[in-house]
């Protein structure tokens, strides 16, 4: 485990073993400067996902800030009144909600995001963390001869069961909607199951239960078995993290060697986030 360190005012605390440290010292909401950007940004290649307390920043400030990681990344599927900032609401009374299966973002796109930015604007008293998963541990763990096994293989990425008419159930049941209707359209793509992160060249697992349906060259039938292992083996519990919200926390995730699930255990109180991704590039 990496110790925690200090640099300029800025302090990175490690969270747990797997992987998340928690970020000190830095207000988000300012205009940070290029040394803090490069601060953050490295602390974010070496623990997967950082973590900040006590924010205040508007959306124009959130924009801001994201913009100094990379492009902003447009989400494809859910409503939003600013394009590039998708607010996620939970009222009570939901039976469902957003991110409630171990997914990576929008892994369907061609380009998937970088990663993103989320500020916790409104949250229960209890509940409602988020956890996170290291795909870097998840590939590392794996024996020689399985990753001998994946290293060829392309997963069928399709936002079919999240989006389009197999979802709505799903977003009928929940406050923040995604496009169901006729203007959707399934977006495919086909990527590693095992990528190489483009910034610190290590290799990580590139599956998730959002957006993974196949493999190709395999029938689904064929496919679902192996999925479903690694699927489930990329968050076991020496791989995890978890993070419990307070008003004006911020999660900035890597999305590119990162799972994440929100942790659906409170159905009576409201819960608002407020996320803007990063544009990311193709999987390799």
């Amino acid at each position: 485990m990496t110790p925690s360190v200090r640099v300029d005012e800025i302090s990175v605390t490690p969270i747990a073993g797997a992987l998340g440290a928690e970020i000190g010292g830095v207000d988000l909401g300012a205009d940070i400067n290029d040394i803090d950007v490069a601060t953050i940004r490295q602390a974010l290649l070496d623990h997967c996902v950082i973590f900040f307390r006590d924010q205040d920043f508007d959306t124009a400030a959130h924009k801001r800030l994201a913009l100094k990681f990379g492009d902003i990344f447009v989400h494809p599927f859910f409503f939003s009144d600013d394009p590039g900032v998708v607010t996620i609401v939970r009222e009570p009374g939901d039976t469902r909600i957003v991110g409630e299966d171990w997914h990576s973002d929008t892994a369907m796109m061609a380009e998937p995001p970088l990663g993103a930015i989320l500020l916790a604007l409104d949250v229960p008293e209890f509940g409602g963390d988020t956890m996170f998963a290291n795909q870097y541990l998840a590939y590392d763990a794996l024996s020689d001869g399985m990753k001998r096994m994946l290293a060829p293989l392309k997963a069928v990425q399709s936002d079919r069961l999240v989006a389009g008419p197999g979802a709505a159930e799903r977003s009928a049941s929940r406050a923040t909607k995604a496009r169901t209707g006729p203007d959707w359209t399934e977006t495919i793509s086909y990527h590693p199951v095992i990528r190489t992160h483009p910034e610190t060249k290590r290799k990580c697992l590139y599956v998730n239960h959002s957006y993974s349906v196949g493999i190709e060259g395999m029938t689904e039938a064929e496919s679902q078995p192996l999925l479903d292992y690694l699927m489930d083996w990329g968050h076991r519990p020496e791989f995890t993290c978890r993070f419990r919200w307070r008003p004006g926390s911020v999660a900035f995730w890597d999305n590119r060697c990162s799972k994440h699930i929100a942790v659906d255990d409170v159905s009576d109180a409201r819960r608002v986030m407020r996320r803007v991704q990063i544009a990311g590039d193709r999987p390799y």
